[in-house]
């Protein structure tokens, strides 16, 4: 993927954005997190008894799993700050943006196609010459890593599963394990949701203890 979103790049998005409390009533709850004046990368964290929304400039994904839904996703103090568990919430994901949750991501496609190519060429380099090594490689990379990677990578799958390469004439290869692997990754709009919510019911538990004290 070109963009890579991890706790640093998000905190950079929401260094300017301020809390506003629409409702507390219990479990039922509406805040707000955004920077004045903009609708930029603002979002709202929506909770009813057992859910949770998240909604803004990254999309809408609704979770439940608890009554208080602040309780599922909030992180203790032994907790590693604003720590996520994209795989753990997705599974407690109800409804989900547009972007969905996961999609094809072409790098680890070309990563792993080119990693079991590289493996089995050193396991038959004995049974096959320079130029043969070769000319695997150079349609390996023709045939399968330049292939068209629209369609949610439907095309460069296809065209791995029904890859062949005579070597010789007693070698041949195919990506005949490819479907034991997963091309996936979460997507941006995701990962940015579960950073947001762990970042936001901070942010609301901070407010709510300066209240206390004040």
């Amino acid at each position: 993927m070109s963009y890579v979103i991890n706790k640093e790049s998000f905190l950079k998005d929401v260094v300017n954005h301020q809390i506003q409390i629409i409702r507390d009533d219990g479990v039922n709850r509406h805040i707000r997190l955004a920077r004045p004046d903009t609708s930029c990368m603002h979002f709202d964290l929506i909770t009813w008894p057992g859910h949770l929304c998240y909604t803004g400039d990254m999309g809408t994904y609704v979770f439940t799993r608890l009554v208080d839904m602040f309780a599922f996703f909030r992180r203790s103090e032994l907790e590693k700050k604003y720590s996520i568990d994209r795989r753990y919430w997705a599974e407690k994901c109800i409804a989900k943006d547009r972007d969905g949750i996961e999609q094809f991501d072409e790098e680890i496609f070309n990563k792993t196609v080119k990693r079991i190519t590289i493996e089995w060429v050193r396991e038959n380099s004995y049974r096959t010459t320079k130029e043969e090594r070769r000319d695997l490689w150079d349609e390996v990379i023709s045939d399968v890593i330049d292939a068209d990677g629209d369609s949610g990578g439907y095309r460069k799958q296809i065209a791995a599963h029904e890859f062949y390469h005579e070597v010789n004439a007693d070698l041949g290869f195919s990506f005949y394990d490819l479907f034991e692997h997963s091309f996936t990754d979460y997507t941006h709009r995701f990962t940015w949701c579960c950073f947001a919510i762990a970042w936001g019911i901070e942010q609301y538990d901070i407010v709510k203890s300066e209240a206390l004290r004040g």
